[in-house]
């Protein structure tokens, strides 16, 4: 089996189709966005993580990249690979040895801080892979075209957390019986400049907040979180969007209301409340807030564009997950859905951790094929196998994922 072309998976589901195995262009990540690692002082944040060569830049400011599909294929989510997502830029020095958390709200009890050194010392530490993925992952498939990063199918990724419980940091602190929504603040700068607006603070309800995995994360993959994934605090929240799990955390208010900070409110990281016709206006009042991520699969080997030989089986794998709930299923298509055969599928190593499946295809005959992969999860909820719910916003494209195969 050998590597017809660079990369197709980055192509849209219609130039897929019609441009079979033609390659497609990838942005090339520049040198000064990924500085090579080195010793830094105690307290000093680590340099920016050397991103893969291969890895795909939609935008330089605010910094945001994916990878390509076939190079999220190990069960932990190296640095390397893990997308980033910005929306304004990200501080300058942050020192993990003065940093602070300001724990605060109408409904905290009495509003307290901590030291990082305090977080590990008075809490339990504890470490789980939680999948981590964009709301607008897969948005460059959306007809008629959504704005924003138009994001590919490497919007995602399951690294390993480590940190404190959310839930046992508020606890100390004491939470009113009015509490219904968390919000959170980070040290980033918007894109203006204006260090009176904040680029981004949104939350989720106190019964995501109090989840026993929903995490202060201090580290990922065992080492100090790198800068651009948040050193030298985040939350992470699992199941729900990417852009609940605050990076550069400095501050968390627990409101007595629905929180209403940047990116809360209007349409942001919003979808119709009801199914709306394609292209259609929406009003804000008809939008409602994403909180579970619908199920999902992604294949990660082989990479798209394969050529392979007759009468060999190729070995199809990858990860799926399935917001709050668990995956119960995966099936692998290899005839664009005419029928569809069972993979082997694990267990999570914890709640909110991708599932790994693997396939054996055979190829019993010559010619170019698509190899489809469908999500099921516990509930019976599936993978469409076209671009779902049209949004304004270009949000929760959990269509089925496709590679392409010559067979010689």
């Amino acid at each position: 089996m050998t590597d017809m072309v660079d990369d197709s998976s980055n192509i849209s589901r219609r130039e897929l189709l019609n441009r079979g195995l033609a390659s497609a262009a990838m942005m090339a990540v520049p040198s000064a966005l990924v500085p090579a690692s080195g010793s830094r002082a105690s307290g000093s944040p680590p340099v920016a993580t050397p991103k893969h060569k291969e890895m795909r830049l939609l935008s330089d400011r605010p910094l945001n990249m994916e990878a390509p599909a076939h190079l999220l294929d190990t069960a932990v989510t190296e640095a390397d690979r893990l997308f980033v997502r910005n929306n304004g830029l990200m501080p300058v020095n942050p020192n993990s040895a003065s940093w602070e958390l300001l724990i605060d709200g109408e409904s905290v009890t009495s509003p307290t801080s901590f030291t990082l050194d305090q977080l590990r010392s008075e809490f339990e530490v504890i470490s789980l892979q939680i999948t981590l993925e964009c709301g607008g992952n897969g948005r460059s498939e959306f007809d008629p075209p959504a704005p924003g990063n138009q994001w590919t199918t490497g919007a995602v990724g399951c690294p390993k957390w480590t940190g404190v419980r959310l839930r046992d940091v508020l606890e100390k602190v004491g939470i009113r019986d009015d509490a219904v929504y968390i919000g959170y603040y980070g040290s980033d700068t918007h894109l203006s400049g204006d260090p009176n607006k904040v680029p981004i603070s949104r939350g989720v309800p106190m019964h995501k907040a109090l989840e026993p995995e929903t995490l202060l994360a201090f580290a990922m993959n065992d080492a100090p979180i790198p800068i651009e994934h948040g050193y030298p605090l985040r939350l992470v929240v699992g199941g729900w969007p990417g852009s609940v799990c605050g990076k550069w955390l400095e501050r968390i208010q627990v409101r007595n209301k629905v929180h209403d900070g940047p990116k809360m409110t209007g349409n942001a990281y919003r979808v119709p409340c009801e199914p709306a016709a394609r292209g259609s206006q929406v009003a804000d009042d008809a939008m409602c807030i994403i909180e579970s991520m619908p199920v999902k699969s992604l294949i990660t080997t082989p990479r798209s564009g394969m050529l392979c030989s007759v009468g060999d089986t190729l070995q199809v794998g990858g990860f799926a997950w399935a917001g709050d709930d668990e995956v119960g299923s995966v099936d692998i298509s290899a005839d664009f859905g005419a029928t569809w055969t069972r993979a082997a599928l694990q267990k999570p190593v914890n709640r909110f951790a991708w599932q790994r499946f693997n396939y054996g295809l055979p190829l019993k005959q010559t010619g170019y094929f698509e190899v489809w992969a469908k999500a099921t999860d516990q509930s019976g909820r599936s993978q469409p196998m076209v671009v779902p719910g049209w949004n304004p916003k270009g949000y929760l494209n959990n269509a089925c994922h496709r590679i392409a195969i010559q067979v010689v």
